[in-house]
Order: C-alpha cells, then structure tokens, then sequence
C-alpha cells in the first residue's frame, strides 16, 4: 500500500515512511532518558545515542552502495561517500574508546546525519535513488541529526 502522493509523484510507500518515522523512536528515548531518568542512566543513555546514530548513519552509507551498485555509469565518489559514513562511525566510537569526551562525538555525528542530505541531494539529481527520497530523507535526517545534538546538548 502506498500513499496518494502529490499529483503527477509517485507515491511514496507507507511502510517506507511508518519505519523511517518509526527508526526516530531510539533516540527520542535516549533524549528522555537524559531529560526524565535519573542521573544513573545519563551515561548508558549517551553510549546508546551515539551507538544508535553511528548504525543509521552506517546504514545510509549502505542505502547509497546499493543505489551504486543498481545504477549504470555512477560516478566513483558515489562509491567513495558511500564508505565514509561506516568509517566516521567507527572513528567516533574509536574515539570515544580512546579517551575523548562523548559529547564530542554525539555533536560530530549529529552534524553527519544533517549532511547525509547533501549526498542524497546529489543522488537525486544523478536519478539514482527514488523521486520521492528528499521527501523521506530531509525530516529523518533532520530528525535524528537534531536528536543526537540535543542529546549532546543535555549529556
């Protein structure tokens, strides 16, 4: 099943946009758990905030290997910035690992997810990804990039 879509775009799928709305969910109970639960929780709290946004932003960098490697003629970087959302992720956990302060990292990978949209944007207009993609991407991106920070922010 689909949604109606605007006029003359092709709709776009409802489990597509209830599981990508859904994939939210973590980090709002991160953010909850920071505002709500008691200081105990604060540290497991900030550890899952920014587990959570290194999977989804590795995830993205999948999302586009897979648009990549489905399209004729792509150019190399799509390949190339498909590999660095995993490889941020890690240095962020690495680095964390290492000694650095966490809410360093959740801020590096909150902007990250924020700049996702800009390699999607460039997918768009290459014409490898579906039309309706931005319309998903922007308020996830945008959502859980803003999560991650205001995590940070509180942490």
């Amino acid at each position: 099943m689909t949604n109606p879509g605007l006029p003359g775009d092709p709709a776009m799928p409802t489990a597509g946009w209830v599981l990508g709305a859904a994939g939210l969910l973590p980090q709002i109970g991160v953010v909850a758990a920071l505002v709500a639960g008691p200081p105990a929780w604060h540290a497991a709290a900030l550890t899952i905030g920014l587990g959570y946004a290194g999977l989804i932003l590795s995830f993205l960098g999948g999302l586009w290997w897979g648009m990549a490697a489905a399209a004729r003629g792509v150019p190399n970087w799509v390949h190339v910035m498909a590999t660095v959302p995993s490889v941020l992720a890690l240095a962020a956990v690495a680095a964390v690992t290492l000694g650095w302060p966490i809410i360093i990292a959740l801020v590096v990978m909150g902007l990250a997810l924020v700049a996702t949209l800009v390699v999607d944007q460039a997918l768009a207009r290459l014409g490898i990804c579906p039309i309706w993609w931005m319309r998903l991407r922007v308020p996830l991106s945008c959502g859980l990039g803003g999560l991650t920070l205001l995590a940070a922010a509180i942490g």
